[in-house]
C-alpha cells in the first residue's frame, strides 16, 4: 500500500524546502532586529482558548477548526491561528507582569478545515509577531513596518497595504448599533442573520457578490470613531507616512477574527487572484482579559509563508537558498575519508556549506555526485594532496582548475560565496 499525505497538507521537500526556508527567515529577520524574541508555541490548545479568544461567530471557530477529544475527555483543538495561543502562554508564564511591551515572534504550521486551493491549505505555515502591553500607536507602525521590511528582504514590490480602524470599545459598540439597524433592513438568509446577531461586523467580511452589493450603502465605521480613536488612527497614518510606507484606507476591512479593535491591516497581492491576501493583523484590546489575564492591549500580524512564496513566483523573484553549496569533497579511498571529513568540518565552522562523497566511491562516481550536488567547487583528497597540503580545486560550472593550499581554502571559498551573493 502506498501512503499519501492527507488532502490539503502542503509539504516542502528539497529543493523547494530551501525556498521555504529563505522566505521564512527573510520575513522574520526584521522582527529580530526590532528586539522581538522567539516563542515556540503548543500545536494544540484547550478548545476554549480559541472559542473565547477568536470568537464563536467567526468561520474559523464555527466551521474550520480541527477539534478532538483526548483520552481524558478534554476538548482540544489544533491551532488555527497564533495570537490566542501566544496570549495564553504570556498569561500562564507571567510575562505580562514583567517589562512591557512583551515582543515575541513565532512560526510553524497551523490548521484549518477549509477547501484546499492554490496557496490555501488545511495545514499551512505562518510567521507572526505580537507586541503586548502598550497602546502607543507607534507600536502599530512598528508592527506594520516589520512586515513590509520582510517583504522588501525578498524583493517583493507588487503588494498593497490596506488599513482601517475599528475604534476602541466605545466607538465599536456605537458602530455595532448603527450597523445592526442597517442590517435589519436587508433580506438576509438565516445563517447570515445569526452571524449578524452574534457580531454584526462579521457581515462586512462576507465575500459573496450579493452581500457586497447589499452592503454598498452600509454605514462607514470611520464615522463612528470617537476623538481618541480618531487621534490614534491619525498617528498610525503619520507614522507610516514618516517611514514612506504606502497604504490605502478601507473602512470595510474588519479581518476574519472577532478580537480586533482599533488598527487593522492587510497585505494584498493582486497577482494572486481571488485569494490575494498574503498576511495581515491588527490590535486586540480586550483579548488578554477575555482569556483570564490583565486588561493589556496588544497588536500583531500573521503572514502566510505559502502565500508569500506564490507572490514571489508571480513576480519572478528568485527565492533559492542564500548560502550556496561551496564545495564537494571527494576522498580517493577509505583511508582518506577521516581527513576529508576533518577538512570539511573546519570549512563548515567558518560558515561554508560543504558536502562529501560518502561510501568509498570511485573518482568517476565521486565527480558525478559533485556535479549533481550543485556545488560551486569540488576537489579530491588522496595521498598526494594530503602530503603536499595542496588540492586541485575544480570550478564545476566552468571546468577551470586551480591549485590551492588547504590553508587558503576557506578564504578562497568564502570570497567565491560572497561574489555569488553579489550577483
Amino acid at each position: 500500500m502506498k501512503y499519501q499525505a492527507p488532502k490539503g497538507v502542503k509539504e516542502y521537500l528539497p529543493p523547494a524546502s530551501a525556498q521555504f526556508e529563505r522566505v521564512r527567515e527573510a520575513l522574520l529577520a526584521p522582527a529580530r532586529l526590532a528586539n522581538y524574541q522567539l516563542m515556540e508555541l503548543a500545536i494544540f490548545e484547550e478548545t476554549e482558548v480559541f472559542t473565547r479568544g477568536v470568537g464563536e461567530s467567526t468561520d474559523v471557530v464555527s466551521k474550520e477548526m480541527y477539534t478532538f477529544t483526548d483520552r481524558a475527555d478534554r476538548s482540544l483543538t489544533l491551532r488555527p491561528e497564533g495570537t490566542a495561543g501566544v496570549m495564553r502562554a504570556v498569561i500562564e508564564s507571567g510575562m505580562d507582569r514583567g517589562q512591557l511591551p512583551v515582543k515575541v515572534f513565532y512560526n510553524g504550521p497551523f490548521f484549518r478545515a477549509e477547501r484546499p486551493q492554490a496557496g490555501r491549505y488545511r495545514q499551512f505555515y505562518q510567521v507572526g509577531i505580537e507586541a503586548i502591553g502598550s497602546d502607543d500607536p507607534l507600536v502599530d507602525v512598528e508592527v506594520i513596518s516589520i512586515a513590509t521590511e520582510g517583504f522588501a528582504n525578498l524583493g517583493l514590490r507588487g503588494f498593497k497595504l490596506v488599513i482601517n480602524s475599528l475604534g476602541d470599545f466605545e466607538s465599536r459598540n456605537a458602530y455595532r448599533l448603527e450597523l445592526s439597524r442597517f442590517l435589519s433592513t436587508l433580506d438576509l438568509d438565516e445563517a447570515t442573520r445569526e452571524r449578524a446577531r452574534i457580531n454584526p461586523l462579521r457581515i462586512l467580511d462576507d465575500k459573496r457578490s450579493e452581500m457586497i452589493s447589499a452592503l454598498a450603502k452600509a454605514p462607514n465605521i470611520l464615522d463612528s470613531l470617537n476623538p481618541q480613536s480618531r487621534e490614534d488612527f491619525s498617528k498610525v497614518q503619520q507614522g507610516l507616512d514618516a517611514l514612506g510606507i504606502a497604504y490605502e484606507i478601507d473602512p470595510r476591512l474588519v479581518r476574519g477574527l472577532d478580537y480586533y479593535t482599533k488598527t487593522t491591516f492587510e497585505f494584498i497581492h493582486p497577482q494572486l487572484g481571488a485569494q490575494s491576501g498574503i498576511g495581515g493583523g491588527g490590535r486586540y484590546d480586550g483579548l488578554m482579559e477575555s482569556l483570564g489575564g490583565q486588561p493589556l492591549s496588544g497588536i500583531g500580524f500573521g503572514i502566510g509563508i505559502d502565500r508569500v512564496m506564490l507572490a514571489c513566483q508571480a513576480e519572478g523573484i528568485d527565492i533559492s537558498q542564500e548560502i550556496p553549496l561551496a564545495c564537494f569533497i571527494i576522498p580517493l579511498a577509505r583511508e582518506w575519508e577521516l581527513e576529508a571529513f576533518r577538512i570539511g568540518a573546519e570549512l563548515r565552522s567558518v560558515g561554508l556549506r560543504i558536502d562529501f562523497a560518502f561510501g568509498d566511491r570511485s573518482l568517476k562516481g565521486g565527480m558525478k555526485a559533485a556535479d549533481k550536488s550543485g556545488a560551486t567547487f569540488a576537489f579530491v583528497l588522496g595521498e598526494r594532496e594530503s602530503q603536499s597540503r595542496t588540492v586541485e580545486l575544480k570550478e564545476l560550472g566552468t571546468g577551470q582548475v586551480q591549485s590551492v593550499r588547504l590553508a587558503d581554502l576557506a578564504t578562497l571559498l568564502g570570497n567565491a560565496v560572497k561574489r555569488s551573493k553579489g550577483n
